[in-house]
Protein backbone atom coordinates (compact mmCIF):
# COMPACT_ATOMS: atom_id res chain seq x y z
CA UNK A 1 0.00 0.00 0.00
CA UNK A 2 2.73 1.95 1.03
CA UNK A 3 4.80 2.08 -2.07
CA UNK A 4 1.51 2.57 -4.42
CA UNK A 5 0.32 5.46 -2.23
CA UNK A 6 -2.56 3.84 -1.60
CA UNK A 7 -5.23 4.55 1.79
CA UNK A 8 -7.93 2.00 1.52
CA UNK A 9 -7.65 -1.08 -0.91
CA UNK A 10 -10.47 -3.19 -1.55
CA UNK A 11 -9.80 -7.50 -1.51
CA UNK A 12 -12.15 -9.91 -3.06
CA UNK A 13 -12.38 -13.09 -3.08
CA UNK A 14 -11.03 -13.46 0.93
CA UNK A 15 -12.28 -16.89 1.63
CA UNK A 16 -12.72 -15.97 5.03
CA UNK A 17 -15.51 -16.55 7.13
CA UNK A 18 -17.25 -14.72 9.91
CA UNK A 19 -16.69 -10.76 10.46
CA UNK A 20 -13.87 -9.46 12.22
CA UNK A 21 -10.69 -6.90 12.19
CA UNK A 22 -7.33 -7.65 12.67
CA UNK A 23 -4.32 -4.80 13.27
CA UNK A 24 -1.02 -4.01 11.36
CA UNK A 25 -2.72 -2.19 8.73
CA UNK A 26 -6.38 -2.35 9.60
CA UNK A 27 -7.82 -5.20 7.97
CA UNK A 28 -11.84 -4.93 7.96
CA UNK A 29 -13.62 -8.27 6.52
CA UNK A 30 -16.71 -10.04 5.81
CA UNK A 31 -17.39 -13.67 4.84
CA UNK A 32 -19.97 -16.24 5.25
CA UNK A 33 -22.07 -15.95 8.37
CA UNK A 34 -20.93 -19.45 9.72
CA UNK A 35 -18.00 -20.52 10.43
CA UNK A 36 -18.25 -24.40 8.91
CA UNK A 37 -19.17 -22.27 5.28
CA UNK A 38 -17.21 -23.00 2.78
CA UNK A 39 -14.63 -20.79 2.16
CA UNK A 40 -15.59 -19.55 -0.64
CA UNK A 41 -16.60 -16.01 -1.01
CA UNK A 42 -15.62 -12.78 1.21
CA UNK A 43 -14.41 -9.09 1.02
CA UNK A 44 -11.69 -7.03 2.81
CA UNK A 45 -10.62 -3.71 3.50
CA UNK A 46 -7.08 -3.07 4.23
CA UNK A 47 -6.92 0.39 5.94
CA UNK A 48 -3.50 2.99 6.17
CA UNK A 49 -2.62 4.76 9.83
CA UNK A 50 -4.45 7.96 7.88
CA UNK A 51 -7.60 5.87 6.30
CA UNK A 52 -8.07 4.39 10.08
CA UNK A 53 -8.14 8.06 12.07
CA UNK A 54 -10.43 9.16 9.77
CA UNK A 55 -12.73 5.63 10.03
CA UNK A 56 -15.82 6.61 11.49
CA UNK A 57 -17.42 2.86 11.49
CA UNK A 58 -17.74 0.30 9.18
CA UNK A 59 -20.88 -2.49 8.47
CA UNK A 60 -20.91 -6.13 7.32
CA UNK A 61 -23.90 -7.01 4.65
CA UNK A 62 -22.88 -10.39 3.90
CA UNK A 63 -20.27 -12.25 2.12
CA UNK A 64 -20.22 -10.19 -0.55
CA UNK A 65 -20.64 -6.89 0.79
CA UNK A 66 -18.83 -4.24 3.43
CA UNK A 67 -19.49 -0.73 3.98
CA UNK A 68 -17.11 2.00 6.04
CA UNK A 69 -17.74 5.59 5.99
CA UNK A 70 -14.81 8.07 6.53
CA UNK A 71 -14.66 11.29 7.55
CA UNK A 72 -13.43 14.08 4.62
CA UNK A 73 -12.42 17.33 4.39
CA UNK A 74 -14.81 19.46 2.65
Amino acid sequence: MKRCNLEVLGISKTHWTQVGQQRGELLLYSGHEEQNAPHAEGVALMLSKQAQNALIGWESHGSRIIKASFKTNT
